[in-house]
């Protein structure tokens, strides 16, 4: 295992207003990837992995929440299989720690990498960061990702449900809770009561 580096993962899916219509289901339709150094905690790089699906259309409604549409996939996506191939051989998470903010992401990739039989693009060290926010700050629940940004006074960059974005926005989370591990506390701006977002 390499302890050089992070590997951040969030995930887009296509999703409906109501439950997916008979025919279809969710699958990933971005990997974004942010790199943060676990030494300096730098964010070292973002990226964007477009994925079209094979089992599902992108709705209107997953269009408004992601700004992703069946055209951007069409036209930019990569298969699922190639999508873990880049992960593996260009971030090497299969050698690396990754995390994610909360467990869906893991959970989704361990579903479609079994139902289509692709090997896992990750190791087993996963980091939950909506788990471990919650931990350091003795929170009786776990908050969504904004919740937790505003209460680091951390300003969102980019756009909320853009892969790449809440990827880079979780590695700078996850930066700093490990500084505040290292005995350098991160101060709240102020007390959170906990939400299920």
């Amino acid at each position: 295992m390499k302890l050089d580096q992070i590997i951040v993962i969030d995930i887009e899916s296509t999703c409906w207003s109501g439950g997916p219509p008979e025919d279809q289901e969710p699958e990933i339709i971005e990997v974004g990837v942010c790199v943060l150094d676990i030494k300096t905690g730098e964010r070292l790089a973002r990226h964007s992995i477009l994925v079209t699906p094979e089992r599902s259309q992108v709705s209107p409604f997953c269009t408004n929440l992601t700004s992703l549409t069946q055209a951007d996939l069409d036209e930019r996506g990569v298969s699922f299989g190639r999508a873990c191939a880049i992960l593996r051989r260009r971030f090497g998470t299969s050698t690396r720690p990754w995390a994610s903010y909360g467990d869906f992401d893991r959970r989704q990739f361990e579903k479609q990498c079994r139902e289509r039989q692709i090997d896992y693009p990750f190791s087993q060290s996963h980091i939950n960061v909506k788990s471990l926010f919650a931990l350091a700050h003795g929170l009786p629940r776990e908050v969504g990702l904004l919740r937790a940004m505003d209460a680091l006074d951390l300003p969102l960059e980019g756009t909320h449900h853009r892969g790449v974005d809440d990827a880079w926005n979780t590695g700078l989370i996850l930066s700093r809770l490990l500084f505040q591990c290292r005995g350098e506390p991160v101060p709240l701006r102020e007390p959170l009561t906990p939400d299920q977002n």
